[in-house]
């Protein structure tokens, strides 16, 4: 299998490369060549995997259609070392559940940081160490968070030999759990910067230095974000997960409603059924922040700037540019990279947007590719929450909310599965103002707000980023 950049550059790549360097040399985001396609065989195959042997099993098929550059034993070897009912309290790893009618939530949020991140950030972990421990070499890696990403990684990462991490995080957005997560870490290999800004420029940091060619090539900068095509290839696996719980045979459709920030929950989704998963929608719920929501409605995709970009209480959400959405718009656009080239470095770089409502490609893309989209406010999360446990027993967290209450509006007679994103816990504030009470607490995280934190605040200046990580490489 090969891969090339969204963008047209015109070197093709294997996965080990592509693992290690994240952005293409052209900035644009590697894809497969093609999609391996799943037949009825090959499903009825798979749902046998997942029911006999598990998901570890079901993890090492999917993936290797796609990776063929590390031996099959190993690949093997890495899958059942990461999804273990010691790290995800189940072995299930990923249990649907009803709700209501058609209405399920898949269970995303069992690993070690309560988060759907851990379920790809786990494997990166073990990937990175398995890759650099082969060559010889080193990795530092570069991200930015605007909630879960950050503490997923660094938890993946701790004490993992020859990486290091420096995170960017936007200073004070995130909720005090989730910067405790992140900030209370004293491993030595662990490093927070909290961009004083919103998660917009901390990407746009991150963008910015791999982009930086040589500075990238001597410092070894590799990063986690969901534009690492291995990170958003690792959350393919719990799509046929979820699909395969919620049918009994092969001629039945799914649909998945995904809580939507940076489009690489839901990009996984929308390769999935690229691949044959029989998904008839993939419904991409948004919060306030409704870039995503509007481009779905309209054809027209707005970047808006930090003003413009709302605080919210489901902060993983607060997004206007979605770094994923180009994986998407490569497949719209027909795999023309000279195109996409022009929307995205062009449009979005030059004018903050593109506007594709005349193109027929976008007029066919809610039948071709299932998508469609809706938003909620924070209004509509209380409520939400409210009447989840009050008349159904079950909490959930403000982003899983919000994919509750837009799934709701795209009802049909295929089971409709909510990704689940985070638990309550994350999000406290927000749960005991729906509920008056506080959620649970795993006993583990008991008093982290409390611990001694290591985070050094910047402003939003890449080169005062690349000293910091020339500083702590040495």
């Amino acid at each position: 299998m090969l891969y090339l950049s969204t963008r047209g550059h015109a070197e093709q790549k294997r996965f080990c490369d592509i693992l290690l360097e994240g952005l293409a040399p052209d900035g644009g985001l590697y894809m497969p060549v093609q999609y391996p396609q799943i037949d009825d065989a090959k499903l009825t195959a798979l749902r046998e995997t997942l029911q006999n042997q598990g998901y570890a099993a079901l993890a090492f098929e999917i993936l290797s259609l796609y990776i063929d550059d590390i031996p099959a034993e190993d690949l093997r070897a890495l899958c059942n070392k990461t999804y273990t009912e010691a790290v995800f309290g189940t072995a299930a790893i990923v249990p649907v559940r009803q709700l209501e009618g058609q209405l399920m939530i898949e269970a995303l949020s069992n690993g070690p940081t309560l988060a759907f991140k851990d379920m790809a950030m786990q494997l990166l972990g073990n990937l990175f160490e398995y890759e650099l421990a082969r060559r010889g070499e080193e990795l530092n890696i570069l991200g930015a968070t605007s909630g879960d990403t950050g503490s997923a990684a660094e938890y993946a990462m701790r004490g993992k030999k020859g990486v290091r991490v420096f995170m960017t995080s936007p200073h004070g957005r995130m909720s005090p759990f989730q910067q405790a997560q992140m900030f209370s870490l004293q491993d030595e290999n662990i490093h927070n910067i909290a961009i004083e800004g919103v998660f917009d420029d901390c990407q746009d940091i991150v963008k910015a230095v791999s982009n930086d060619h040589a500075f990238k090539a001597q410092y070894k900068i590799g990063t986690v974000n969901s534009i690492n095509w291995a990170r958003l290839l690792a959350q393919v696996v719990y799509y046929f997960a979820g699909y395969l719980q919620a049918t009994s045979k092969n001629s039945e459709k799914v649909s998945f409603t995904v809580p939507s920030g940076n489009f690489g929950n839901v990009c996984a989704g929308h390769v999935a059924r690229q691949m044959g998963l029989p998904i008839a929608k993939l419904v991409v719920a948004t919060n306030e922040n409704d870039v995503l929501d509007e481009f779905f409605r309209t054809g027209v995709y707005q970047v808006r700037g930090a003003a413009h970009t709302f605080e919210t209480s489901s902060p993983s959400m607060d997004i206007s540019k979605a770094s994923n959405f180009e994986r998407f718009v490569f497949d719209l656009v027909g795999r023309d990279g000279a195109r996409l080239q022009q929307l995205f470095s062009q449009g979005v770089a030059q004018e903050g947007r593109f506007d594709l409502q005349a193109d027929p490609a976008f007029k066919d893309a809610a039948g071709r590719y299932g998508f469609v989209s809706g938003k909620s406010s924070h209004a509509d999360r209380l409520a939400t929450i409210q009447d989840t446990y009050q008349r159904l027993g079950q909490m959930i967290d403000t982003h899983t909310a919000d994919g509750v209450k837009v799934a709701r509006e795209h009802l049909g007679a295929e089971p409709m599965i909510v990704l689940e994103t985070a638990l309550p816990i994350k999000f406290a504030a927000t749960i005991e103002e729906a509920l008056g009470h506080l959620p649970e607490r795993p006993a583990k995280f008991d008093g982290i707000e409390a611990l001694p934190k290591r985070v050094v605040v910047m402003p939003a200046d890449v080169d005062q980023v690349k000293t910091y990580i020339k500083d702590h490489c040495r």
